[in-house]
């Protein structure tokens, strides 16, 4: 099995992960708050174990994750937050999908149309730029050298999985949204821990862009991702690793 993989460098990753930590869980928190809203057992709320299993995969403590959950199932006091999806374009005409849970849809809109506007970009309609991007479940796990190329493909292969990609630094899983949890969740009990497994919006294809639009453009991502309504930012552009 082979593809375009979707991961960054490992370590460039972790770097960015590390600086942001408190932010990162946070934002995953909500994710965890949301899904445990209507039930909070994972064994029997797929939506809740892909969230813990994402928590988990940044490092979140277990006590942090009990914590969201209580918040949710009304053992503690908690906010009630929406998902709300924007799109548009960023410098250059590149494409920009912005994932929020809010609970103030305008504060949030707000924010996002400003930090658009601000670094070149602005908001378009529902749908403007999504039909260029497609949803999957995206599973990285980070190499070891005890690892064996073959049985984690193997792994992949039963699980379900629809692409496996080997790079120097880590394995990548993708599946169908309908699959991830399936695949996750077997994987999981072969006793693989994940650096990422989530859903994600990958673009069918890429662009490059360079200069000033490329400044801006990164300037553009790092606003939006500083927002705390916003729980992930997707794009169509080919940052370089090093950037």
């Amino acid at each position: 099995m082979s593809g375009h993989s979707h991961a960054a460098n490992i370590a460039v990753k972790k770097a960015k992960m590390d600086a942001a930590k408190g932010k990162i869980f946070t934002k995953v928190g909500r994710e965890i708050a949301v899904a445990a809203k209507s039930n909070p057992d994972p064994a029997t709320n797929s939506k809740l174990a892909d969230a813990i299993a994402k928590a988990k995969a940044v490092n979140m403590p277990n006590e942090n994750i009990k914590r969201c959950i209580a918040k949710a199932s009304g053992e503690l006091s908690g906010d009630n937050y929406e998902e709300l999806t924007y799109e548009g374009y960023g410098p250059a005409g590149s494409a920009v999908i912005i994932k929020t849970l809010t609970d103030n849809k305008n504060r949030t809109v707000d924010y996002v149309r400003t930090a658009m506007r601000k670094h070149g970009g602005s908001l378009g309609n529902a749908g403007c730029v999504s039909f260029t991007f497609t949803t999957m479940g995206i599973i990285i796990i980070e190499r070891t050298p005890d690892m064996e190329e073959d049985v984690i493909m193997e792994y992949a292969l039963d699980a379900g999985a629809d692409d496996f990609i080997a790079e120097d630094d880590a394995f990548e899983v993708h599946t169908s949204v309908a699959d991830f949890s399936a695949v996750r969740k077997y994987l999981e009990e072969k006793g693989l821990n994940f650096f990422e497994a989530q859903i994600e919006m990958v673009p069918q294809n890429k662009v490059t862009l360079s200069g000033d639009d490329l400044a801006k453009f990164q300037r553009l991502v790092d606003a939006l991702e500083d927002l705390d309504d916003v729980q992930n930012v997707y794009h169509n552009v080919d940052i370089p690793d090093e950037e």
